[in-house]
């Protein structure tokens, strides 16, 4: 009998422990937090689950807790000492920092499991495939993942970058090549049972490590009442063309590129605006290049805001334009598409796996001068045809309903744990 067959047979009556590594973990959030609440919470519909997760995450977890209850849920929260914590504030250290985490985690792990037994050890957050899992030490089926961070910034994009970006991407690529010959990193990936890379190029860097059965999925999901009904959608009738850009104001988020294509289209198209939601060290930089370029007065900056705002407001938009260089996720595409709409992105990383040819524009990341090109081409495309736009807009929130929502997640993550589980008894 196929071991599908078998999971989903026994999917009914097959209830286990499970213990989860989720150093991020918060509702109501995106990205890594997101990630690790969703996981939880999908995970114990089916089974009995214990999270160690950090201290740090107690109070909004109680709190989401009050309003909804997950009573097969066993939190433990565990922090290194006080005089440690230094590493975790901002971006310093926070590598380190979660390194230690991991090993305190497992002493705290391992006394669990001889008192529980656990069928399943699933690490899901952080979400990088150059950093250890030591929960992959103990004995039992080690599940790990969906992870990230293989994906490289094209060598062709490298004349957009500064000569210091230039320099952090060289440090990054060399920092992440010598972080997979951590002897911890390649017990990670030797001890999976199954390994879960959330793009292509991760997948051949887990195989590279000594991982024998990856499988590509994703980590990105949408709450189940954010895809809502797909029946009468309307169109959308804005008089401008209003283009959205979401995320840190980072240079690898390539927002740069970004406003030189709209700078090119807002000639053809001058009923047009181009919103770019989000805050970082880029932002003086792209505000000049926004007056140098004469679309300054075209192009608003509207800061960091919260989730739920970003979601409001996108419904006033047209399009949402991801120039990212190496996003193993993109969660904003996601969340744009359960809006209604269309996405241009550069056939890189994560954006690669959401977006199809009846969602959006995916432009190959074969020469920078040519993307810019096509991106305004693309945008042409769908300022021309509303009817395009409602179309991509409707299979796109189809599209994420069916694949990316995280109720069809959890359950896909159940035929799997289904599958372990009878593959450890055969």
């Amino acid at each position: 009998m196929a071991l599908a067959k078998v999971a989903t047979s026994n999917m009914g009556r097959l209830r286990m422990n499970i213990l989860l590594s989720a150093y991020a973990c918060e509702p109501n959030k995106g990205s890594e937090p997101g990630i690790g609440w969703n996981w939880v919470k999908e995970i114990s519909r089916y089974h009995e689950v214990w999270v160690i997760t950090r201290a740090n995450n107690r109070k909004v977890i109680e709190e989401a807790l009050r309003k909804e209850p997950m009573p097969n849920v066993h939190w433990i929260y565990y922090d290194l000492p006080k005089w440690l914590r230094f590493w975790k504030k901002g971006q310093r250290g926070i590598h380190l920092y979660y390194y230690l985490w991991q090993i305190g985690i497992y002493f705290v792990a391992r006394r669990l499991h001889q008192r529980i037994r656990f069928d399943i050890i699933h690490h899901v957050t952080f979400g990088t495939y150059w950093l250890p899992s030591f929960l992959s030490l103990l004995p039992g089926r080690f599940v790990w993942g969906p992870v990230g961070g293989g994906e490289r910034t094209p060598f062709e994009f490298y004349s957009f970058l500064s000569l210091k970006d230039k320099i952090y991407e060289f440090i990054r690529n060399l920092a992440q090549r010598f972080c997979e010959f951590d002897p911890f990193v390649r017990m990670t990936a030797r001890n999976a049972t199954i390994a879960f890379a959330a793009t292509e190029d991760t997948a051949r860097r887990m195989s590279v490590l000594g991982c024998h059965n990856v499988k590509i999925f994703s980590n990105v999901g949408v709450e189940e009442a954010l895809c809502g009904s797909q029946k009468n959608y309307p169109i959308k009738t804005n008089k401008i063309f209003r283009i959205f850009s979401i995320g840190r104001f980072i240079y690898w988020k390539n927002f740069q590129l970004g406003l030189k294509a709209f700078a090119k289209f807002q000639k053809m198209y001058p009923n047009s605006e181009y919103w770019l939601i989000g805050d970082g060290p880029e932002r003086r930089k792209l505000e000049n290049l926004a007056v140098r370029l004469g679309i300054r007065d075209k192009v608003k900056f509207l800061g960091k805001l919260s989730r739920h705002n970003v979601l409001e407001i996108l419904k006033s938009g047209s399009v949402l334009l991801h120039p990212s260089l190496h996003d193993s996720g993109g969660w904003v595409i996601s969340e744009a598409m359960v809006t209604g709409l269309p996405v241009i992105c550069l056939d890189l990383g994560g954006c690669t796996i959401q977006v199809t040819k009846e969602t959006g524009f995916k432009i190959p990341a074969n020469n920078a001068d040519h993307v810019v090109n096509n991106i305004v081409e693309a945008m042409i495309n769908l300022a021309r045809d509303p009817q395009l736009r409602h179309h991509m807009g409707y299979m796109g929130r189809r599209h994420i309903a069916e694949h990316f929502c995280w109720r069809r997640k959890g359950k896909i993550m159940n035929y799997i744990y289904c599958d372990v589980a009878y593959a450890r008894t055969k």
